[in-house]
């Protein structure tokens, strides 16, 4: 796959991760783990599905007779044994009880938990994550910059969007805190807090899509900093001049890459 393809995968495995991650409750709560999000977040991970008696099973490496074996249920516990041990664990049936060593095993796993709820969500998206060759050169950023700018001179709000979550990754570009967000506009900058709290954002992406127009502010705001605020919102309005405008921010997105990750412009 392409620098590209490989990029957008990414991006829905951090999506996935973080809709399953906002999913899980404390343990024994009434929460509801987001399930699909889940199954499509093992499938990219390569692991193999099994059903078992009322469990849904996810083996990492599904030919293996012992291995990491992730139960589909509100723990999400993954456990470093067989599967004939997991079922006697989380699903025994009343013949199973009756041993002392099944028993045991029922009412302690800690000799075989890998991991629960974050930690192996986690585990998941990483090697999601590690399926990935993300390896750029000039060339790529310079493609999806293009295919951003004609995205927006084609009005086509999917496309530019794409394209602005893809400079988002490469830059880490967050969305705002409050102080810095605007009705009917999608807002993306770079963000650090302070430990006085204080807020620092910027350079930041102001989209909107009603107008079909891009303004990009190439300088730090401070939240605590009132002059910061209302310039801000004077570009948001169209009152003060962006740094740039529409297909020119793609290009500045484009540079930002390039002057932070010197390599990649080696390798065009």
């Amino acid at each position: 796959m392409s620098y590209k393809e490989n990029l957008r995968k990414k991006i829905t495995i951090d999506r996935l991760a973080q809709r399953v991650t906002d999913s899980l409750g404390a343990t024994g709560s009434s929460s509801k783990l987001d399930r699909e999000a889940m199954r499509q977040l093992l499938d990219i991970a390569g692991y193999t599905h099994r059903r078992e008696r009322d469990l849904d099973l996810y083996l990492e490496n599904g030919s293996a007779e012992k291995g990491r074996i992730l139960v589909l249920d509100n723990d999400l516990t993954i456990y470093d044994t067989t599967v004939e041990d997991v079922v006697v664990r989380k699903s025994p049936a009343v013949k199973e009880m009756v041993s002392i060593r099944n028993v045991i095993k029922i009412l302690s796993d800690k000799d075989v938990v890998v991991s629960r709820k974050e930690d192996s969500v986690k585990r998941v998206r990483d090697a999601s994550l590690g399926r990935l060759d993300l390896t750029r050169t000039a060339a790529d950023v310079a493609d999806i910059a293009i295919d951003g700018a004609a995205s927006l001179e084609g009005r086509y709000v999917k496309g530019v969007r794409e394209a602005l979550a893809m400079f988002a990754e490469m830059l880490g570009y967050r969305s705002p805190p409050r102080v810095f967000q605007a009705a009917y506009y999608e807002i993306i900058g770079a963000f650090t807090e302070k430990a006085d709290g204080e807020i620092r954002f910027g350079p930041a992406v102001i989209y909107g899509t009603a107008d079909n127009e891009i303004k990009f502010i190439d300088r730090e705001l401070s939240s605590l900093k009132k002059d910061d605020i209302d310039y801000f919102q004077a570009i948001v309005n169209g009152e003060a001049t962006p740094t740039a405008r529409n297909a020119e921010v793609f290009e500045r997105l484009k540079q930002r890459v390039l002057e932070e990750d010197p390599l990649s412009e080696a390798t065009a």
